[in-house]
């Protein structure tokens, strides 16, 4: 069976790409002109490049290419949407007017129900990446410390709470306080805010997944970049959800926070945080 991919920003997409060629998957690709890296065509035999609020070509291009499953892998950034370059069809312009929220997970479930409409079925974004998938436990040689262990378990409710309000799914913690959120600029920005509050003090970093995270989109990553971004900052620990995060490079980020000294922790999903 040949699958769709819709493809955002970062190597997730790339990856999806290489892991289902390995498996003997055909893929057709729908990159998204403001986001996807352009190696994506070097990855694929069919790509169509399709601006990110063109939902009815997005449509038409499967429906063509026969694609009744698809993969959506790599993010689209959320103010993507509302920039008047984006130039939404009729199709994407009826379902922005349909929603009460324009939160992200209003208006990714509403692409995935209008695709589930047309006959195209999103499942899960990680079909194809297993072996990335994060484990529970200490990940790296050095478990987190007491006093890390103790602002790891205080973030993960405080996290797990802004993720259930669809706020954010990153935040830095010390000495059991919040010092940063996590809002529309991503895992890494937010890092290095965090690093700029505390002006160099050791602090931890706790990223989940959403209580009731629709593996389908939205799935939480840490990549090499996020090592580099929590050595900068000077974050000495991180916790991410075990069974729910991908990690890219997963041998590579292991080893080089294992050179940095830092811990990295899997830790179960917070599935009712405050009930």
């Amino acid at each position: 069976m040949k699958y769709g991919l819709i493809a955002g920003n970062g190597r997730f997409p790339l990856l999806v790409l290489e892991s289902a060629r390995d498996q003997g998957v055909e893929m057709a690709v729908a990159a998204i002109k403001e986001e996807t890296a352009p190696e994506i065509e070097q990855l694929a035999e069919t790509v169509e490049w399709i601006g990110v609020g063109q939902l009815g070509h997005l449509i038409r291009f499967f429906q063509r290419q026969q694609i009744t499953h698809a993969i959506m892998a790599g993010q689209v950034k959320h103010r993507q949407i509302f920039r008047l370059n984006a130039l939404p069809d009729l199709k994407m312009v009826r379902l922005l007017a349909s929603l009460a929220l324009k939160n992200t997970d209003s208006l990714i479930g509403a692409v995935a129900a209008e695709l589930e409409r047309n006959g195209i079925t999103l499942v899960d974004s990680t079909t194809f990446l297993g072996p990335l998938i994060a484990t529970q436990g200490p990940l790296t040689r050095r478990a987190p410390s007491r006093d890390e262990q103790s602002d790891i378990e205080y973030g993960l409710e405080m996290a797990a709470e802004i993720a259930r309000l669809d706020i954010g799914q990153t935040i830095a913690v010390k000495d059991r306080a919040v010092v940063a959120v996590e809002a529309m600029e991503g895992t890494d920005a937010v890092i290095l805010r965090a690093g700029e509050i505390t002006a160099g003090r050791p602090f931890v970093v706790v990223k989940v997944a959403k209580p009731n995270q629709d593996m389908r989109f939205d799935v939480p990553v840490i990549g090499l970049a996020t090592i580099e971004a929590l050595k900068t900052a000077g974050a000495s620990a991180l916790s991410i959800t075990a069974g729910r995060t991908l990690m890219f490079d997963r041998d590579e980020v292991i080893d080089k926070a294992n050179e940095y000294r830092m811990a990295i922790m899997g830790t179960p999903l917070v599935r009712n945080p405050n009930p």
